[in-house]
């Protein structure tokens, strides 16, 4: 680097210091700002260099302030749920990183709801988009509430969960889902969206078209009683133990890579095995012995493994089947 690229570099970082030192010392903000915060620490990928400022704000009045300090400065940001789907650039991502950890509240918003066409009750549970999926399962267990188990296990937050549309064992979040408050990134103002099965499928949900930030969503679990309580953890041991079979703990990963296709006739990782593609390796990542579907961390691997191994499996599935595959998690920076 030279002596002037150098200075510009250590100016720019300068300039992220003092903007979060500032939104940090203002009345207007409640929550945590760090400086230079690796960001493989906070996704399931362990993958990512540093973020000059990473803001851990504690509730919506303070992540409104901190959106509207980013674009009146011209700040670049990037919303982070529970990092499960992320794979960030080893460089970094050069501006703000705005997660939700710290908006990690849920509660029993309404008791006793009945659907059309169901004689069971219901119970509305509403979670911060910050709360984990695991926080989220285990407090509907212990409310003997049903309609979650099959989450148990997933990593990364509720936000996140409903902003990919999650699906574990046949069963998708957009099941359970009833309201969302939210922020409109256009006009940074809060509202709300209720369900409507059209704007929803498979890994789809209207969150993506990167317009709004997710605040809190309340999904409808059916009330049970306190006799079945040990069926519910049993439940969840059962979803738990699937995925340790399954490997899903060994290695740092992502989870799936790739969305499933029903046009396919058979799972992206079915496709993956029969083009001979498990245990392919690239670097440091490598598509899971275990899984076709999984690429891992075998400890060091970069963004650019990733990214080059996701490539090479598209463009070999693609010369062999004809089919081409689509990935699902999220490359940053």
């Amino acid at each position: 680097m030279t002596n002037q690229a150098f200075f510009l570099y250590n100016q720019h970082m300068a300039d992220f210091k003092a903007f979060g030192t500032d939104v940090k010392n203002s009345s207007f903000y409640k929550g945590s700002v760090l400086f230079d915060e690796p960001m493989y620490r906070h996704t399931t990928f362990k993958i990512g260099g540093p973020a000059p400022v990473f803001f851990e704000p504690e509730n919506n009045e303070s992540v409104l302030y901190v959106l509207k300090e980013c674009r009146k400065n011209g700040i670049p940001f990037f919303i982070l749920g529970g990092g499960s789907n992320i794979v960030f650039c080893d460089s970094g991502f050069d501006g703000a990183v705005l997660s939700t950890s710290r908006l990690n509240e849920i509660k029993i918003s309404q008791k006793n709801i009945q659907k059309p066409q169901s004689k069971a009750l219901y119970s509305c549970v509403q979670c911060q988009a910050g709360c984990t999926v695991a926080k989220m399962v285990n407090f509907c267990t212990e409310n003997d509430l049903w309609g979650a188990q099959q989450f148990s296990g997933l990593p990364g937050s509720a936000g996140g969960a409903l902003f990919m549309n999650a699906r574990c064992f046949d069963r998708s979040i957009s099941d359970i889902f009833l309201s969302a408050e939210y922020i409109d990134l256009d006009t940074l103002e809060q509202k709300e969206i209720l369900f409507n099965e059209s704007q929803w499928d498979y890994k789809v949900s209207p969150f993506q078209d990167e317009k709004k930030m997710i605040l809190s969503a309340t999904f409808s679990l059916e009330s049970g009683t306190a006799g079945n309580h040990q069926k519910l953890l049993d439940l969840n041991r059962h979803y738990i133990q699937e995925r340790k079979d399954k490997g899903h703990f060994n290695f740092p990963s992502a989870g799936s890579v790739f969305r499933n296709n029903r046009n396919f006739g058979k799972p992206s990782g079915m496709i993956i095995d029969e083009c001979g593609l498990r245990g392919k390796q690239i670097g440091r990542a490598q598509v899971a012995p275990f899984h076709g579907n999984f690429i891992i961390n075998l400890g060091g691997a970069t963004q650019k493994d990733v990214k080059t191994l996701v490539e090479f499996v598209v463009n070999t599935v693609r010369e062999k089947t004809g089919l081409t595959l689509q990935t699902e998690i999220i490359f940053v920076g």
